[in-house]
């Protein structure tokens, strides 16, 4: 099994969950976090007073899956996210030893 997180744009979040939702992912965990990257922030006036925007909003996408559904989970967020601009975003994907469902106590990809 693998977890897939995503941060993205926040603008981007309905593309994505739509692209996800066609190729049949059926949750999903949201959090919205800050932070920057090679975007460094940015500069806004607010009544005259010019201040810097460190941490921008992002968007984070955690999602676990089977292996073999992993790799069209990272294609269609790909597709769905980019903009072509700095601050895009990072897709992670890592290993995941096991799941537990807690209700039923099912363990493994049953209990995804």
């Amino acid at each position: 099994m693998k977890k897939i997180e995503a941060i993205i744009r926040p603008f981007k979040l309905d593309d994505v969950r739509a692209a996800l939702s066609e190729i049949g992912v059926q949750g999903m965990t949201l959090t919205e976090v800050k932070g920057y990257g090679r975007q460094k922030g940015h500069t806004e006036l607010y009544r005259g007073s010019e201040y810097k925007i460190d941490f921008l909003p992002k968007i984070k996408v955690e999602i676990i899956a089977s292996d073999g559904m992993a790799e069209n989970i990272v294609t269609a967020i790909l597709k769905a996210a980019k903009t072509g601009q700095v601050g895009d975003g990072k897709i992670f994907v890592s290993t995941v030893d096991d799941v537990i469902r807690v209700r039923t106590e099912e363990s493994g990809e049953d209990a995804l």
